[in-house]
């Protein structure tokens, strides 16, 4: 089969990609070699793969922060994930980098999520020994993907996918200690602009804050719209990027003061809201208690509810229930639940 189609988009790269950005060419590789495809790239694939998987449609059914919201407009994780790889995409565009590594990175990045948002990853840490959605989200593709044989995606793909997140960290990783990459270091920070205005957007839907509350040196530097904080955000960066004097992502320091302020106002008044953060007690205890189950019988788990687990990925039990319930859906998790531990009815007919 003529390779003619692929090798073309490979030269598009090499005519109009910055000399810092990532080559699909010069990729480090896949942990198992395969023939290359005729039609796209090797980031191409990296993102068809990632788009077609079952953990990526399970982030429809997945927290971002509000519980089994009401309303159709709260955003869930696939449409976080889609926000995100919209910013990114943007930003390489303008910079001259991969757009398809850039893309297939912001697609994966949060693949490992938990049920039930944050809480449940917290609760995961504490019952696991240890547990972060980044790794999590690297063991998808790497492990638990297509039946245990993973998705055998890039170097790039896969170091993005892994240093992508900052909870309360620097928002620009330190020199050194982040992506390998520069695609990389984009989908990092289009992350925590996507999050930082649509968390804010979604808490203002729920009557939580007002945009009144905002910090006035956050509202002076990025603007009191949804649309207008992104744009800023997104303009900044690429104005105070120069790849030719610097391979990083730059940002001035007043916007990046002010994003700062925008997250920490956010912790403050959103993520750590009892309002907020009451209900997912109840959901703690739902993952406690099917944690407790499972580790307990693991003949139930692989006998009735994850029968094709494949064998390699069984033992230890504990990484198994781990791996069974972050990959599970706020739906599932609940009915799940309901069906192990809540009486059911019956009929006389």
């Amino acid at each position: 089969m003529s390779d003619e189609w692929r090798r073309a988009r490979e030269e598009i790269e090499r005519q109009t990609l910055h000399p810092a950005a990532a080559r699909s060419v010069r990729s480090k590789g896949r942990q198992r070699s395969e023939p290359e495809c005729a039609v796209r790239t090797e980031f191409q694939r990296d993102r068809d793969r990632i788009l077609h998987s079952k953990s990526f449609r399970r982030l429809a059914r997945k927290t971002q922060v509000f519980l089994n919201p009401e309303g159709d407009h709260y955003r869930t994780r696939i449409t976080h994930t889609l926000e995100v790889s919209q910013i990114a995409r943007t930003i390489a565009r303008g910079l001259r980098l991969n757009e398809d590594l850039t893309e297939a990175a912001a697609l994966g990045h949060d693949l490992g999520h938990t049920p039930f948002g944050h809480s449940g990853e917290a609760l995961l840490n504490r019952l696991a020994g240890g547990f972060h959605h980044a790794k999590q989200s690297l063991r998808v593709v790497d492990v638990l993907e297509r039946d245990g044989q993973g998705l055998n995606l890039t170097w790039e793909v896969r170091d993005a996918i892994l240093h992508h997140s900052k909870g309360k960290g620097p928002i620009l990783a330190p020199a050194g200690k982040g992506p390998g990459t520069i695609e990389g270091q984009v989908v990092r920070v289009a992350d925590i602009v996507a999050y930082a205005n649509h968390d804010l957007d979604d808490a203002v839907r729920a009557g939580i804050l007002s945009l009144g509350e905002l910090p006035d040196a956050v509202v002076e530097v990025l603007g009191r719209g949804h649309s207008e904080r992104i744009t800023f955000l997104v303009t900044d960066i690429l104005r105070h990027t120069n790849l030719d004097e610097k391979p990083r992502i730059e940002m001035s320091s007043e916007a990046l003061e002010a994003l700062s302020g925008l997250r920490a106002f956010l912790f403050d008044r959103l993520y750590e809201n009892p309002l907020v953060y009451g209900q997912f007690g109840k959901a703690k205890q739902i993952m406690e208690a099917l944690w407790e189950m499972f580790v307990s019988d693991p003949d139930l788990l692989f006998g009735r509810y994850w029968k094709d687990c494949p064998e390699h990925l069984r033992s230890p039990v504990e990484r198994a229930v781990a791996d069974f319930l972050a990959g599970m859906t706020d739906r599932y998790a609940i009915r799940l639940f309901q069906d192990l531990y809540l009486p059911k009815s019956w009929w006389r007919l």
